[in-house]
């Protein structure tokens, strides 16, 4: 029996399914919901809840962002994951949910790999290393050596296992030789830095948005940022390059994805329209404001090819590092 070519099939699928064709012409037709995997306060709401609004505008239907926090990133993820692959549910991954968590959770449920489709790269957010004011130290080089003075005294917060600060954290320790007592937090850095303010926790590597208003009230001590130079949001703040760690130089991006199996027509509107608002004045200001930075992927496919070595990278880093899931 002869086989219909591919492009034959798929025009006799329409025929026969002509609601699937006008569905995906008028995409989309209802509100959509946004998946942020950590809870509010964190680097990921922040981005959120500013890309949000303008993609609303830009799509004509309203957006309505999603916090499913836990595990580390991953609830949320999942459910993102399992959602229809209609368009209609779109995922805010990040570098600890999608490159970092396969490495440390044995038994994932799901793949990023495989059961997303990325779609561009939206914000760049550098790393700053903070104190609560009450401990004795004003600089890096304060705290490593109080805790050698102190070893295993000192607590140390993160936004969970798997997250790209704790990885910081245990780079920094393993390079400076020092061990701290790591404190995991659940639901992201709003709760982590709600623990450090407390007194909790002393130390912590944490997403810049989430600090700049805490540094900036006094409520915590900046001790190093990891860009690889001073910025302009935080002048007085040295780079870990400048207190003698060159190697600490990291960030964490954020990315917009969509399920396995969405439509590609579905899959291209979704990339213009989130280039399109991220060439926003408005958006690079409030993005700035927080220390984040607007970045994006020229097609669906270059990100891809990012997440694989993002992927490769930090899986990499996290087993070597000894992390595990506390």
């Amino acid at each position: 029996m002869r086989r219909l070519p591919k492009t034959a099939l798929l025009a006799l699928l329409l025929t026969l399914c002509p609601s699937l064709a006008f569905g995906q012409a008028n995409y989309p037709s209802r509100p959509l919901r946004m998946v942020v995997p950590f809870a509010p306060g964190g680097a990921s709401d922040f981005v959120a809840r500013i890309i949000a609004p303008k993609l609303s505008e830009v799509l004509g239907e309203q957006i309505v962002v999603d916090n499913r926090p836990g595990a580390s990133g991953n609830i949320g993820m999942e459910v993102a994951a399992r959602a229809p692959a209609d368009g209609y549910t779109i995922y805010l991954g990040n570098i600890g949910t999608i490159a970092i968590n396969p490495a440390i959770f044995p038994r994932l449920a799901v793949n990023p790999a495989q059961d997303f489709i990325a779609i561009t790269l939206v914000a760049d957010v550098p790393s700053i290393l903070v104190a609560n004011p009450t401990v004795p130290i004003d600089s890096v080089a304060d705290l490593v050596a109080l805790a050698k003075a102190r070893p295993g005294e000192l607590n140390f917060a993160s936004p969970g296992s798997s997250t790209l600060n704790r990885l910081e954290m245990e780079q920094f320790m393993s390079l400076a030789n020092i061990k701290l007592v790591h404190i995991p937090y659940k639901g992201g850095a709003g709760p982590a830095v709600i623990g450090l303010l407390g007194g909790e926790t002393q130390v912590m590597f944490v997403t810049l948005s989430s600090a700049m208003s805490f540094v900036h009230a006094g409520r915590l001590k900046p001790l190093g940022i990891t860009t690889t130079g001073r910025i302009d949001a935080l002048p007085q703040v040295p780079t870990l390059a400048e207190a003698g760690y060159p190697q600490m130089v990291s960030s964490s991006w954020q990315g917009i994805f969509v399920p396995a199996g969405t439509p590609r027509p579905i899959v291209d509107k979704l990339h213009a329209a989130l280039l399109e608002i991220l060439e926003s004045p408005e958006i690079r200001q409030r993005f700035a404001v927080g220390g984040v930075s607007v970045i994006s992927s020229k097609t669906p496919e270059d990100f891809t090819h990012f997440v694989d070595s993002e992927i490769a990278r930090w899986g990499k880093l996290a087993k070597q590092s000894g992390a595990t899931i506390d």
